[in-house]
C-alpha cells in the first residue's frame, strides 16, 4: 500500500455538509424557532458561512450521516431547510469572493490518521 496517495483518497472520503435555510421570523414564536435552530446547528459543530448557510467538516461519510440525522431532527415546523453533502475534493474547488477580490479558504481541520 505504500504506493497509494492517501491524501487523494482522503479528499474523496472526507465530507462537508452545508445546511441552507429560509425560516420565517415574523412572530416571536418564529424568531424563537429560528434562533433555537441556529444554536443547535452551532452546538453540533456547524459554522456560519453566510447568513442562513452553515457548514460542517465530517471525517467520513458515516459521520456525515450522523449529523444529517441530527439536523433533520431539529428542523422547525415552518420554513425551508436544505442539506447538501459534498466531498473534501469538491469543497476544495470552491471560489469565494469579497467584492471583486477572491480570498483563499480558511484552514481546514486536521485529520488524525491511525495507520
Amino acid at each position: 500500500m505504500s504506493g497509494l496517495d492517501h491524501s487523494r483518497f482522503n479528499a474523496y472520503r472526507i465530507m462537508w455538509l452545508f445546511v441552507f435555510f429560509d425560516l420565517p421570523t415574523n412572530t416571536k414564536k418564529e424568531r424563537k424557532a429560528y434562533s433555537t435552530f441556529r444554536k443547535k446547528l452551532q452546538n453540533d459543530g456547524f459554522v456560519m458561512m453566510q447568513y442562513s448557510v452553515y457548514t460542517r467538516h465530517c471525517a467520513s461519510w458515516q459521520s456525515a450521516q450522523v449529523h444529517i440525522k441530527r439536523v433533520k431532527s431539529i428542523i422547525p415546523g415552518e420554513g425551508q431547510v436544505s442539506i447538501l453533502q459534498i466531498t473534501d475534493k469538491q469543497y476544495g474547488d470552491i471560489m469565494n469572493f469579497w467584492g471583486k477580490k477572491t480570498k483563499p479558504l480558511a484552514p481546514q481541520p486536521k485529520q488524525l490518521e491511525m495507520f
